[in-house]
């Protein structure tokens, strides 16, 4: 399975039960675990992963490490873990700092279970900065910031890389903060700077600076709304230039009014899994979900003649899965949770390798 589909899988795990936990062991077992395991190492490896690392700091003995990353038996990251939802200000921090200290780690991870801030020691060398570098939030993030975690995976962890990178992510993160503030609320300094060239010889009076910042801010916000629509703009016309395939008047997808169909986290997190399981046999571009009110069809090309699966998840209680034999014939089984679709890769594979086949005879045309 892919890195990113792993992350998402338990992405929605993580949304549904994030509720439930209120411990900090629950979170490091329910959460942290999980995502440590995603990265590639053995969390049941005590030569991989230790958990409570002895980092004995002066005379102050008995400190422990929630976590720790080892490579050839020296600690190379180190993960300090809250609960769930917790607060992750510097007080959080002053553990994770102490340990880093005495550590050969060189990086620190201070987690509750969502957000994960990575902390490094660019500022001065074997001390941890108080800023972290990155910063990963599992249930809000973007492409890019799996890339940026992907870095900390076993098979592609390089030192040197992550480091050279860190420096530049830590100032476009200080950056991004920065001019967000800006957007919001301009300061003097920055008022009077994008407005120095308008107002020539003009004095930049109190009420100039009442002026300028109303207008600046009105800008930022144009600017941002046309960028948005030169994008919606640009997704519409893509869109129009392939759109699929009508669906047929006889079939249940038909028939559903689109204000009725609600698509739920069980069909979001089995559609990442089927995309997963078929990454090998096709592009994953070509596999599409089009959710319906009695059913959620998995599709290739978004064609309803080429259906991979149906999802009957409407009741939550009781999650069925419709697979589809070369004729097309849909068999229904019940499943138990929704990671039952694994069970079900070889029929998918099949499934798909028909249409792949039809496409070069000409027979699904």
């Amino acid at each position: 399975m892919d890195f990113i589909d792993q992350i998402r899988i338990l992405a929605n795990k993580i949304a549904e039960t994030k509720n439930l936990i209120q411990t900090e062991e629950a979170t490091k077992n329910a959460m942290v675990m999980p995502l440590i395991r995603s990265l590639g190492y053995d969390v049941f490896d005590p030569l991989e992963v230790t958990p409570e690392l002895i980092a004995d700091i002066g005379t102050k003995k008995g400190e422990k490490v929630d976590y720790a990353i080892l490579k050839d038996g020296k600690p190379i990251i180190l993960f300090e873990c809250k609960k769930a939802g917790a607060d992750l200000g510097t007080n959080q921090a002053s553990q994770l700092f102490r340990y880093f200290h005495v550590t050969e780690a060189r990086f620190g991870i201070l987690t509750n279970g969502i957000i994960y801030r990575f902390f490094t020691d660019l500022e001065q060398p074997n001390k941890m900065d108080e800023k972290p570098f990155f910063e990963f939030n599992i249930l809000d993030f973007k492409e890019r910031d799996i890339e940026e975690l992907k870095k900390f995976a076993k098979i592609d962890f390089d030192l040197d890389e992550i480091l050279t990178t860190a420096n530049d992510l830590k100032y476009t993160r200080a950056i991004q903060n920065r001019l967000s503030e800006w957007m919001t609320n301009p300061s003097e300094d920055f008022v009077r700077l994008v407005s120095s060239d308008l107002l020539g010889s003009k004095r930049f009076t109190p009420t100039t600076k009442d002026q300028f910042t109303a207008i600046t801010r009105r800008a930022f916000e144009q600017l941002i709304s046309e960028r948005i629509n030169e994008r919606l703009k640009g997704a519409m016309t893509q869109e129009q230039t392939n759109t699929p395939e009508p669906i047929s008047p006889s079939s249940d997808e038909g028939k559903k009014s689109a204000t009725d169909i609600i698509t739920t986290d069980e069909e979001i997190e089995a559609f990442h899994a089927v995309r997963a399981i078929l990454r090998e046999t096709v592009n994953p571009s070509r596999i599409v979900m089009r959710d319906a009110q009695s059913y959620c069809a998995i599709l290739l090309d978004d064609n309803n003649r080429k259906p991979i699966c149906r999802l009957r998840f409407n009741n939550s209680q009781k999650l069925k899965l419709g697979t589809f034999d070369e004729s097309k014939k849909e068999e229904i089984y019940s499943l138990n949770c929704v990671d039952d679709i694994f069970g079900y890769t070889d029929r998918f594979k099949s499934t798909v390798a028909s249409y792949i086949a039809g496409e070069i005879t000409g027979s699904n045309a």
